[in-house]
C-alpha cells in the first residue's frame, strides 16, 4: 500500500459538549448533526475527552447525569500518523473515534470509516473480501429467543448475529438492535408478532426484532466493493454467501485488524491486545507473553505469519473480588483464520483456557491436517495413542 497516513482522510469538522452537560443535550446533537462522536471540553473550554452516542445508550443512564460521567480518553494522533498505527490504537483502546492533534491543537477526528476508506482506496482495496471474513460464522434460529441471541454474544463475543429461517438466511441482530429494543425506555415493551399478548422482549422470537433484508456480498467481491456498500447502506456488518449458503461475515473490525498489521515485521506472529474495563498489571502481562511466546514458537514454522488479536472485557461479575472476564481470541495468518473464545475468573484463566481452546482449532484444522509434526501433538493432547489409528 503507498504512504498514506491520518492527514489524508481525516474530518476537520466536529461538535462538542462540556464535561457538566447533562447527557441529553449530547442526544440532541447526535440526532441533530450525526457526528460519530463529541469533543468533550472541561470548563475552560479545554479538551478532556470524547463521548459516543452508542456509550449512552448501553450506560442505560439517566439523560440528567453529566457527561463527564461517561466519556473517555481517547489515544491522541497527529496528521502524519500511519493509517496501520491509527487502526491499531483503534483496537487496543476499543475506541473508533481518534482525536487528530497537532502541539497542543485538536484539529479533527479521523474515524474507522475513514481508515478503511483510506486503505481500501490503495492496492490493498482489490483484496477479495474472503481473505479478512470471519469464516463460517455463529448463527441462530428464527424462532430462538431473544434472550438466547444476547446469551450467543455474550459467550463468543461477537456483535451481529445472521438468522435463519427454514435453512436460509432471514435477517440480522446486531447488539444494538437487542440494546435498542431491551434497554431503551422510549421502545415499546412488545412486537407486532406477538399480536393481543403482553410477552417480555427477552422472550420474543429472534426473527420478531431482526433486520431484514441482510445485505450480503460473495466470497470474490472485492475490500474496495464491500467498503462502499457498507457506507451506502450505514451498516457495520456484511454477510459473504456463495450458492446462498452462509460462508462468512465481515465487520468493520475484520477491516481494522489487517490495516493494523501493515507495517508489522513480516514472517513472524505477533499478538494485539484490546481491553475494556480491565487493568492488566505486570504479573499477568508477564503471564500472557509467556504463554504466546509457547503458542508462537509452536507454530511459528507452519503458520509463517499472523498476528493474535486478543481482546478481553468484563461483566461485572465477580467471585470473592476476582472479575469474571471474556476473552475472544482471533488468529489470522496467512494459512488461514481461527477464532477462539471463554470466560473465567480472572486474566490468567480465561487467557490460559481461550488459547487452549484455540490450540485444538489449530490442531484440527485442515490447513495443519497434513503436517506429521501436528497431527502427532493433536494426538497427544486427545490422549490418543498413534498406534491406535
Amino acid at each position: 500500500m503507498n504512504p498514506i497516513s491520518v492527514k489524508d482522510v481525516f474530518s476537520k469538522v466536529y461538535a462538542t459538549v462540556h464535561e457538566n452537560d447533562p447527557l441529553s443535550r449530547c442526544l440532541e446533537l447526535f440526532k441533530k448533526e450525526m457526528p460519530p462522536v463529541l469533543a468533550v471540553l472541561d470548563d475552560k473550554s479545554k479538551y478532556v475527552g470524547v463521548i459516543t452516542r452508542r456509550w449512552i445508550i448501553r450506560s442505560r443512564l439517566d439523560p440528567a447525569a453529566k457527561v463527564k460521567s461517561l466519556m473517555r480518553t481517547a489515544p491522541k494522533v497527529s496528521p502524519e500518523t500511519s493509517l496501520s498505527k491509527a487502526a491499531g490504537l483503534m483496537i487496543e483502546s476499543g475506541i473508533r473515534q481518534l482525536p487528530v492533534f497537532e502541539k497542543n491543537k485538536l484539529l479533527g477526528f479521523v474515524t474507522d470509516e475513514h481508515i478503511i476508506h483510506g486503505a481500501v482506496t490503495q492496492e490493498w482495496g482489490n483484496t477479495p473480501i474472503e481473505r479478512i471474513m470471519t469464516r463460517a460464522p455463529h448463527t441462530i434460529e428464527a424462532h430462538r429467543s431473544v434472550g438466547a441471541v444476547l446469551s450467543l454474544m455474550r459467550e463468543q463475543g461477537i456483535s451481529h448475529v445472521p438468522v435463519i429461517d427454514d435453512g436460509k438466511l432471514a435477517g440480522i441482530i446486531s447488539i444494538q438492535d437487542i440494546i435498542e429494543h431491551i434497554f431503551m425506555p422510549q421502545r415499546r415493551q412488545t412486537l407486532g408478532e406477538i399480536i393481543g399478548e403482553k410477552v417480555p422482549i427477552i422472550r420474543v422470537p429472534a426473527k420478531g426484532i431482526m433486520r431484514k433484508p441482510v445485505i450480503t456480498v460473495s466470497p470474490s467481491t472485492t475490500l474496495r466493493e464491500a467498503e462502499k456498500k457498507m457506507h451506502d447502506f450505514d451498516i457495520a456488518c456484511l454477510v459473504v454467501t456463495e450458492n446462498e449458503k452462509i460462508v462468512g461475515i465481515v465487520t468493520k473490525l475484520d477491516f481494522l485488524e489487517p490495516i493494523s498489521q501493515m507495517e508489522a515485521e513480516e514472517k513472524k506472529l505477533t499478538m494485539q491486545f484490546g481491553v475494556k474495563g480491565i487493568a492488566i498489571n505486570p504479573d499477568q502481562q508477564g503471564f500472557i507473553m509467556a504463554e504466546f511466546d509457547s503458542f508462537a514458537r509452536k507454530y511459528q514454522e507452519a503458520l509463517e505469519a499472523g498476528t493474535l488479536f486478543v481482546y478481553m472485557k468484563t461483566h461485572g461479575t465477580s467471585h470473592k473480588g476476582i472479575p469474571l472476564i471474556h476473552c475472544r481470541m482471533h488468529l489470522k495468518t496467512v494459512k488461514g483464520a481461527f477464532v477462539s473464545s471463554s470466560e473465567g475468573y480472572g486474566v490468567e484463566s480465561s487467557f490460559r483456557v481461550a488459547l487452549d481452546r484455540l490450540d485444538r482449532r489449530l490442531l484440527r484444522s485442515k490447513e495443519l491436517a497434513t503436517n506429521p509434526k501436528y497431527v502427532s501433538a493433536y494426538l497427544q493432547k486427545m490422549g490418543i495413542p498413534e498406534e491406535e489409528l
